[in-house]
């Protein structure tokens, strides 16, 4: 028997890394251009304090989450949820011509072959004859405490790049009041070089902000979106199955979730269907 629905795949997001990859090689380029020495920049005193000072603020910032905890973000940050919207209203659709030709109790016999766990309790909810007012209640819940658990990701990325900079500006700082202080007595290559180390702590703070932390967060938005919008497809489909809706008005229904592109994959698909059907 054809599986009818498939378990959500989580995959690298070569977006985030290639993006973050590209980023520092062609700013880590343009300073070997200009003559620039990496071994300057491997300095313990800038990396703890901004690395270090970045974490102490975002530990503040996110109760209920210590650094332990922190793996969640950092997974969610550099990995993907890939669904196919496509196949999965082709399931939906699968699903209304059995319901309207055997009846709802009849999709319990495919309950074993779906192996999405929000569209399997939907469905089971369906067979079982829960309320549709009640099957939306229940699913707006969860995908309401969903977006929430994904804001606190965002904003993970969001204050660690809001602080990062500051971080840095700190690290600048406390490295000229050094240079200050030794004034009377250093040499105008020692002075130099101890300013130009100074300045690095700004360079790895607005670096790990806008590189990293800033973008990656903006990135998780659009993924929560992107899943928030998928699950509403889901619960869409759902409640067209228990209405009995005809497979014809579930694709129709369905088909305004997907964007320009897979609109046009779902209706080659269902070309493709229609002429294998009527070849059979």
């Amino acid at each position: 028997m054809a599986e009818v629905g498939h378990e959500p795949k989580r995959a690298t997001d070569l977006g985030s890394l290639g993006g973050a990859f590209l980023g520092l090689f062609s700013i880590g380029f343009g300073f070997w251009l200009e003559g620039g020495d990496f071994a300057a920049l491997l300095l313990p005193s800038p990396i703890i304090i901004i690395f270090g000072g970045t974490a102490a603020t975002l530990w503040m910032c996110i109760p209920g989450y210590s650094p332990l905890m922190w793996g969640g973000f950092f997974r969610a940050g550099f990995t993907d949820v890939h669904h196919d919207s496509v196949a999965t209203i082709q399931t939906f659709v699968r699903l209304a011509e059995k319901a309207r030709r055997e009846g709802l109790l009849s999709l319990e016999s495919e309950m074993g072959n779906i192996h999405d766990p929000f569209m399997k309790e939907g469905v089971q909810e369906v067979v079982d004859g829960t309320p549709a007012e009640q099957i939306t209640d229940i699913f707006m819940v969860r995908i309401d405490q969903m977006g929430k658990r994904h804001h606190v990701g965002k904003e993970f990325y969001g204050q660690g790049g809001a602080f990062a900079p500051c971080m840095g500006i700190i690290g600048t700082v406390l490295g000229l009041t050094v240079v200050l202080g030794s004034l009377g007595g250093a040499d105008a290559a020692a002075l130099g070089h101890s300013i130009a180390t100074a300045f690095i702590a700004t360079l790895f703070g607005v670096a790990l902000a806008n590189l990293l932390l800033l973008p990656i967060g903006k990135r998780c938005q659009i993924k929560s979106e992107h899943e928030v919008e998928y699950m509403n497809m889901l619960v869409a489909g759902i409640l067209s199955i228990q209405a009995g809706d005809s497979p014809r008005l579930v694709r129709a229904k369905l088909n305004s979730y997907l964007p320009p592109i897979e609109q046009k994959r779902l209706a080659k698909a269902a070309e493709g269907g229609a002429a294998a059907t009527a070849a059979a």
